[in-house]
């Protein structure tokens, strides 16, 4: 029951924007305080639902995966994939901290000079332009690189090592943000969510 309560859960504010990503178990206390409502989605189809008329719902539609439901001492009730926030209408951060975990995510695990995919602890973070050349570490000067790469790069510019990036770093806006921390499973089911928000987000000047 612990792995169910902790699966992601898309969350979205008023006007059906992706605003965040939370475990399963929160999601769960925002409906039974009346803060959000079920989404569910189903070919075409859109259903709004509190939380005693999903359960209902669960009980006449029962999941076919064990990890789409969580048994209580009366009943089973379907795990939520999406719910909608009652008030909140405001969008997320425009930005993304900046840490070990984000940079891996946005570059895909990949070395962005070899282009090869690493696990993440066979993975180094370096600094393109070295900080004692002056390079500072934020997005645009941080990437993946792998150990070998890493040591053969040492402490130079990339093209005084004959090195080149497959990739130009850049930082996160908002949308990727969720983007971000959702594998394959997550974007296709929660796709035509957020492709919505992607259509709708104000574009920056």
């Amino acid at each position: 029951m612990e792995a169910v309560l902790d699966q992601p859960v898309l969350v979205l504010n008023r006007l059906w924007q992706a605003v965040n990503v939370i475990g399963a178990r929160r999601a769960f206390a925002l409906l039974s305080s009346g803060h959000a409502s079920v989404i569910h989605h189903q070919e075409d189809d859109f259903r709004i639902f509190n939380l005693l008329d999903w359960v209902d719902f669960s009980l006449s539609n029962p999941p076919l995966e064990f990890m789409d439901q969580v048994h209580t001492p009366r009943s089973l009730i379907r795990l939520p994939r999406v719910i909608l926030l009652a008030h909140f209408d405001r969008l997320p951060s425009k930005e993304l901290k900046l840490t070990r975990t984000n940079v891996f995510a946005r570059d895909k695990e990949t070395c962005q000079y070899c282009g090869r995919i690493f696990k993440r602890e066979e993975l180094n973070l370096d600094h393109i332009i070295p900080r004692d050349q002056g390079g500072k570490t934020t997005w645009e000067n941080i990437v993946c690189s792998c150990i070998k790469c890493n040591s053969r790069k040492a402490n130079r510019l990339p093209h005084q090592a004959n090195m080149r990036l497959i990739h130009k770093p850049v930082r996160p806006k908002w949308r990727p943000v969720i983007s971000l921390v959702l594998g394959h499973k997550e974007r296709e089911r929660w796709k035509d969510f957020l492709d919505l928000a992607y259509w709708n987000v104000e574009l920056e000047a």
